[in-house]
């Protein structure tokens, strides 16, 4: 295993990495570092750990939203255009969502539930 120094948010990690895979691993840290750098630049979140759980979940948002494009292209075989970068993921301070509104309302009360858990300081109870 190799050791890469890497910085999110400014912070610098020590990451062990898989030899052959530094490229994968430098470009996820980029994805995260940009998805944080997003949320702290929108003013709203301050914290960093709950920035940490916005990036993760508007990640995983992208990622959940891709599948869904892929299963639906290999359903219906007509060519369609790519997804467009999850127009509806919960990025800190987006109003306008493409999601049904069960769906919203269901992220908005998660979202909620985290600021409940983690408090106005953003440290967990």
């Amino acid at each position: 295993m190799k050791q890469i120094e890497v910085q999110i948010l400014q912070q610098s990690y020590l990451l062990s990495c898989p030899e052959g895979h530094e490229s994968r691993l430098l470009d996820a840290v980029e994805r995260v570092d940009t998805a944080m750098t997003r949320i702290r630049d929108a003013g709203k979140v301050r914290a960093r750990e709950r920035i940490a759980v916005l990036a993760a979940l508007n990640l995983a948002f992208e990622i959940a939203d891709r599948e869904a494009a892929d299963l639906a292209a290999a359903n219906h075989p007509v060519a369609t255009p790519p997804a467009s970068p999850s127009p509806g993921a919960p990025m800190a301070g987006h109003q306008e969502s493409l999601l049904p509104d069960t769906d919203q309302q269901r992220l908005q009360s998660l979202v909620q539930r985290l600021d409940d858990a983690l408090g106005d300081d953003g440290r967990l109870l």
